[in-house]
């Protein structure tokens, strides 16, 4: 019998999926996931922009309301600097430099949970609810769902973080990073798009 027909005779299961040269289905999904996310990010922006010019006030936000622009503004400094420390992480790996995967990512966590203590913070100080106004709903939706997606940003990197000093990463196998990198690039850009829309525009 052949080496063909032994292989043949010996699979059982279905056939092996196809999978892209150029782009790993790991990592594929990921960017089909943010596409998703993407979305319903978009479904909150139309909201936010209807209130906006439906009720056109003659100044933004209402007569009254007040964010905090430069706290704010801090606050993405603190988390665009995350993405440079979550991308060093990665390019340590890439490495073999597992002490600086781990301080990049403790880093990346302390960062991040630095900006969702810094907005808990500033809803709490803010003066107005979700309930007051059309627009104070929609500004609580929009930042919240951000906030939401930080709180999920950070478990993974929680778990990374566990993986890496339990030494789970290699130069060879450090897709569990990578993906997880990918996710909190998209929420920093994001807040990019958040902050610039709701407290700058």
């Amino acid at each position: 019998m052949s080496s063909h027909a032994e292989a043949a005779h010996e699979h059982h299961g279905p056939p092996a999926a196809n999978m892209s040269s150029r782009v790993d289905a790991r990592v594929l999904g990921m960017f089909l996931f943010i596409a998703s996310e993407i979305m319903l990010f978009g479904s909150f922006f139309t909201a936010y922009f209807f209130v906006r010019v439906v009720n056109n006030p003659p100044e933004w936000p209402p007569h009254g309301f007040h964010l905090p622009v430069y706290v704010a503004g801090i606050n993405t400094a603190i988390l665009v600097t995350s993405s440079f420390t979550m991308h060093w992480a990665l390019t340590s790996i890439k490495r073999g430099n597992s002490a600086g995967l781990k301080a990049g990512l403790v880093l990346t966590f302390l960062m991040g949970f630095t900006f969702l203590a810094t907005q808990i913070t500033e809803y709490a100080r803010i003066g107005f609810a979700p309930r007051d106004n059309a627009f104070t709903t929609i500004f609580f939706c929009l930042t919240g769902l951000h906030g939401a997606h930080v709180f999920v940003g950070l478990s993974i990197l929680l778990a990374m973080t566990t993986r890496a000093f339990r030494g789970h990463f290699s130069a060879e196998h450090h897709h569990g990073v990578e993906i997880g990198g990918i996710y909190w690039h998209f929420v920093d850009v994001m807040w990019i798009v958040v902050y610039t829309t709701v407290y700058l525009i």
